[in-house]
């Protein structure tokens, strides 16, 4: 269903960079159009232009409430407090200089889960060409204003815990298709709960993950960051532990459990935050060569 209709609003903003939030690789759905961007959050096609402090948002279905958006930008977040928790050591002031106004997402669980079982060794491109595959082929088609290309909503679980292995190997998932299969299942049947992670310790939280087939602690820390709020989250792959090494201990080697024990320890309580800014600009300096999908 499409007509050329769309209903909008605009929140408030200070301090915002939605290009820089949008392609930081923490999602995937995110496309570029002149000056907005277009995705899926939920079941609704959106559109995104920045504006003088300010994030315009449209939709193509009419809207009574706008917090489903608004939680998925975390528009609200004071920014300003977080980066005052940050270490004053020269990386850190660099990466946040390079980028500031970079933000977190809170994403639906499910879907961060899945995206990042399908990330495994995959750059970021291949990441979002797979994710695409398997929303066009199973995903619920969601209404789009009239000239926009066709959009789909993320599989639920429980499409895909009934799929076969082959049909997702169709989608380019490669190695990674049983193991988004057998998590699916998992957490269709529900003896997997992943709305009660936020309940839990991150220590604890991060375990359940990783009984999951196919994540390991990255994975985890990735889902407890991008989706549960777990601010302390601090995932660390190939790239990151790259950038730790060259910004942190260039004139030096430190095995890899002292690296974890450092990247712990030093950021403070936003550690997710300030390792999402590490990478973003050690990403932007290196041409975009880093990506999300080593795992370590």
């Amino acid at each position: 269903m499409s007509s050329s209709r769309t209903f909008e609003t605009v929140f408030p903003v200070r301090d915002y960079d939605l290009a820089a939030t949008l392609d930081s690789g923490q999602v995937f759905r995110w496309r570029r159009k002149d000056a907005s961007w277009t995705g899926v959050v939920g079941k609704h096609w959106v559109r995104l232009t920045s504006a003088q402090n300010a994030i315009r948002a449209q939709t193509h279905a009419p809207r009574e409430q706008w917090d489903w958006l608004r939680a998925f930008l975390q528009t609200r977040v004071d920014l300003a407090a977080i980066l005052e928790t940050f270490p004053g050591d020269p990386p850190m002031r660099a990466a946040v200089a390079a980028c500031r106004g970079l933000r977190l997402l809170r994403q639906e669980p499910w879907e961060c889960l899945a995206s990042f079982i399908l990330s495994s060794t995959k750059q970021i491109v291949q990441i979002r060409q797979i994710i695409a595959q398997l929303c066009d082929r199973f995903g619920e088609p969601v209404a789009v204003p009239s000239g926009e290309p066709s959009a789909f909503a993320f599989p639920p679980a429980e499409k895909i815990a009934g799929l076969s292995e082959s049909e997702l190997r169709a989608c380019k998932a490669g190695f990674r298709a049983p193991y988004l299969l057998a998590t699916a299942v998992e957490v269709a049947s529900g003896r997997f709960n992943l709305k009660a992670l936020r309940t839990l310790s991150h220590e604890r939280a991060r375990a359940e993950l990783m009984n999951l087939p196919g994540v390991g602690r990255k994975i985890a820390d990735c889902v407890l960051l991008f989706a549960c709020g777990f601010d302390s989250a601090f995932p660390v792959d190939v790239w990151v532990e790259r950038a730790l090494r060259r910004l942190y201990f260039s004139r030096r080697r430190v095995n890899h459990k002292k690296l974890r024990h450092f990247a712990a320890t030093h950021f403070g309580p936003h550690a997710g935050y300030a390792q999402q800014y590490l990478f973003h600009y050690m990403r932007a300096k290196n041409g975009m060569a880093f990506h999300r999908g080593a795992e370590k």
